[in-house]
């Protein structure tokens, strides 16, 4: 399963749809695919925080370990417009 399936999946599951639900034959987390692609184009550009959290791991830990820290410090930071 892809990124962005998993994202329009989850996206559809927090509207309170089952997984695997259907619509006249048409699973019904496909439409929430828009969605989920520009919340993946928005993590395109790195915060300072989560480029900070890739530099403070050492280069040994691997391309995954470093995109995990960095989705776990976008995840952490505080919402500056709240």
């Amino acid at each position: 399963m892809t990124p962005l399936e998993r994202a329009a999946r989850r996206l559809c599951e927090l509207d309170g749809h089952r997984d695997g639900a259907t619509i006249n034959g048409i699973t019904l987390w496909q439409d929430y695919l828009p969605k989920a692609r520009a919340v993946l184009l928005s993590l395109r550009e790195p915060s300072d925080a989560m480029l900070l959290a890739a530099d403070s791991l050492p280069c040994s830990i691997g391309t995954a370990g470093h995109w995990k820290a960095m989705v776990e410090a976008a995840l952490n930071e505080t919402d500056r417009t709240a």
